[in-house]
């Protein structure tokens, strides 16, 4: 299954199942009056409205370039993300920071029928936990397409629609179980304190789930690498080659999922003519795209490993040169 199609098949099952929830979690809170559960219905329909955007993002991110836009379109998916995680700040931490705040410093607020919360609760944890699973498929799935641990994917994913998923179900789950928690404390104790806190922790829970999102999304954005490893594999297979001396610089940028801009400086073995390298270039860089398939456009250009320009400029970004590695 392509990144594409398992990252929509998540969105889509992820927006099924808080659209849903949010409405349960809505009347209950309604119903009972628990600032716990008005907390959770804002949590979803935070989370509603971020899979509206993620799915946004998987659609415009798959336009194909054009003169307007030579390296494609691939950075929307980042954008839309990067709004998504905006949104689950305004529309989930806000409002449960506020609902909590609320509770605690008001808590004459009438609260009553507190066990129509429970069934609320479980069913919500029922589908959210379908939701995660699907969503750690899909990160296992990436996992082995790109030959990492699921740990390194999700710390450092290149998709992510899919990580903004993961983090939101956890967070949900975590919150369900606060929410379950200050309920109960709640109903125990007739005091409304416990219900308030409760929505604080949920708050907390969605400022931290979308500082991640946004960070994530920052470093794309800016321009991100390629991973280290693809890199050094793109080097050695480089000075494989008959016509290469060395590989002097390998400079990449992440401008899709799955899309790699790579750019190379090679100094090249003396002797082979202007033609030769030519159809050199040419070789290598089919060579490249067929071992390789994330590499979207592939430059090499000729350099020379003693060129002290380049030498000062390989060493600042990398902390050695290429060639000295080699």
């Amino acid at each position: 299954m392509s990144t594409d199609s398992a990252g929509a098949r998540t969105v889509a099952l992820a927006l099924l199942a808080n659209a849903g929830v949010g409405l349960l979690k809505l009347v209950a809170g309604l119903v009972s009056g628990s600032g716990a559960l008005l907390s959770e219905a804002a949590h979803s329909a935070g989370d509603t409205s971020t899979e509206l955007l993620l799915a946004t993002a998987l659609w415009r991110s798959s336009r194909p370039a054009d003169r307007v836009h030579p390296f494609g379109y691939g950075k929307e998916r980042y954008f839309w993300s990067l709004l998504a995680a905006v949104g689950i700040f305004v529309s989930g931490a806000a409002f449960s920071v506020f609902e909590g705040v609320h509770t605690i410093v008001s808590p004459e607020r009438a609260a009553h029928l507190l066990w129509i919360n429970y069934p609320v609760l479980v069913l919500a944890f029922v589908l959210e936990g379908i939701s995660l699973r699907q969503a750690i498929r899909s990160t296992h799935g990436e996992a082995r397409r790109r030959k990492r641990s699921v740990g390194d994917v999700v710390r450092d994913p290149h998709d992510p629609t899919v990580r903004s998923v993961v983090l939101e179900d956890t967070a949900a789950l975590i919150g369900l179980a606060v929410a379950g928690l200050g309920v109960g404390l709640h109903q125990l104790t007739g005091s409304a304190m416990w219900d308030g806190a409760a929505s604080l922790v949920i708050g907390a829970l969605l400022v931290v789930a979308a500082v991640l999102l946004a960070q994530t999304c920052k470093a794309l954005l800016i321009g991100k690498q390629a991973d280290s490893r693809l890199m050094r594999r793109i080097e050695e297979r480089l000075e494989e080659q008959d016509e290469v001396d060395d590989v002097v610089d390998v400079l990449t940028m992440m401008t899709g999922v799955d899309r790699i801009l790579l750019c190379t400086r090679v100094d090249f073995v003396d002797g082979f003519s202007a033609g030769e390298l030519e159809h050199a270039c040419v070789r290598m860089g089919e060579l490249l795209r067929r071992e390789f398939p994330d590499l979207d456009e592939v430059f090499i250009q000729p350099a020379s490993k003693d060129d002290p320009l380049v030498q000062q400029r390989v060493r600042a970004r990398y902390g050695h040169e290429l060639a000295d590695t080699g």
